[in-house]
């Protein structure tokens, strides 16, 4: 695909991973700005990781670094995508909507079951509450593993915050390790709506520069 719209268009094209590509932008021109290490997490459709390590785009050996909606975090756990029990079949679209399903017999969109959350309902709180409580231990296992300075999260939580922060932060204060909790701050995407946009800016900075280094 790149190729062909080298040769179609005659203009450098590059092709991104859309959590990396997020968090290039938020560390370029959002929450991240300042930060050598930084996190951003999806938390939309699904559940995925870019990663801003000491200064630089981290994307593993074959490209796939971040994927942490794969992470096996419980035996149960909504039908997401292939693996159930998966940190994405809790904290994310598809598992918000689908924990919904299984426990109610309802077919909701996770904007519907944060809607209903948010006015008191409580079913929908008790789908959002084991989605928060998830969220914080996988962001505990990222802070241990990874140290970061900062942690964006974006689309659900941020639209959502007040629904998952408190229950998000009495996990990690419990799970983290004293020292990198101390040190790691967790907030909402800062680009809002123009994120994918940005996003796609952030690319090709990105790779222009590193293009510029090679040369």
């Amino acid at each position: 695909m790149v190729a062909l719209l080298k040769e179609r268009f005659a203009i450098p094209t590059f092709l991104e991973n859309d959590a990396n590509a997020c968090a290039l932008a938020e560390w370029y021109w959002g929450a991240g700005r300042g930060c050598d290490s930084l996190i951003f997490l999806t938390f939309g459709t699904g559940l995925g990781a870019g990663l801003i390590l000491d200064g630089t785009l981290y994307r593993g050996a074959s490209g796939l670094a971040g994927e942490v909606g794969h992470w096996r975090m419980a035996d149960d756990g909504a039908e997401c995508y292939y693996k159930r029990g998966s940190f994405e079949s809790f904290a994310s679209g598809c598992g918000i909507s689908g924990m919904y399903r299984e426990r109610y017999g309802e077919r909701l969109s996770a904007k519907e079951v944060c809607v209903r959350a948010e006015a008191g309902d409580e079913k929908a709180l008790s789908v959002t509450e084991a989605s928060a409580r998830m969220l914080g231990s996988g962001l505990s296992l990222l802070v241990d593993l990874l140290n970061p300075e900062r942690i964006i999260i974006g689309s659900i939580f941020a639209r959502s915050e007040r629904l998952f922060r408190p229950l998000m932060e009495e996990v990690m204060k419990v799970e983290c390790l004293p020292l990198s909790l101390a040190k790691v701050e967790v907030v909402s995407s800062q680009l809002g709506e123009s994120l994918g946009d940005m996003a796609a800016l952030g690319i090709a900075r990105d790779n222009l520069w590193l293009e510029e280094d090679d040369a």
